[in-house]
């Protein structure tokens, strides 16, 4: 069951994808409708889930699942990988890499691979202020506030 995501309750389940490249126009609608279509047929053992989503910055598909109606299961989330795996390959962008870091420059959200990050912090390119996206956050809850931080506040912040 497809939902605005702005409906979907502070508890529900954040999975966050993070392109290395934007996307341009015409493919956030092409993935706009692909979402919808996935959303509204995605189910947990036969149950629908209650779902919803949002692409920010043009690089960053946030899904988010309501868990209080019915939980994802294993079958369900490997449902849910496998649609981002495929738009990895229609896109030919890498969403599901973990070992990548997207943060701000001004208003420009840069990507790079973590062992950059590291090397950029070390050479103080960037700092603990230096906005970050923890894509590591739990619910809609941490996503809403935890989500785009300073690195001092994240993760990202032992190597400052």
């Amino acid at each position: 069951m497809l939902v605005d995501f702005k409906e979907l309750p502070d508890t529900s389940r954040i999975w966050i994808y993070q392109s290395n490249r934007s996307f341009t126009s015409a493919e956030l609608d092409e993935i706009r409708q692909s979402l919808d279509t996935f959303i509204k047929d995605w189910t947990a053992h036969g149950n629908e889930l209650k779902a919803g989503y949002e692409i920010k910055y043009n690089r960053f598909i946030v899904l988010a699942l309501d868990q209080e109606l019915n939980s994802a299961t294993g079958c369900s989330i490997d449902a849910s990988v496998h649609f981002i795996q495929n738009l990895e390959k229609q896109y030919n962008v890498d969403l599901l890499d973990k070992m990548n870091v997207s943060y701000k420059q001004g208003e420009y959200v840069a990507y790079k691979a973590l062992k950059d990050f590291k090397k950029m912090a070390k050479n103080k390119s960037v700092s603990k202020n230096t906005i970050v996206f923890n894509n590591l956050v739990t619910n809609k809850h941490e996503y809403m506030h935890h989500w785009e931080v300073p690195a001092e506040d994240s993760w990202h912040g032992r190597f400052i």
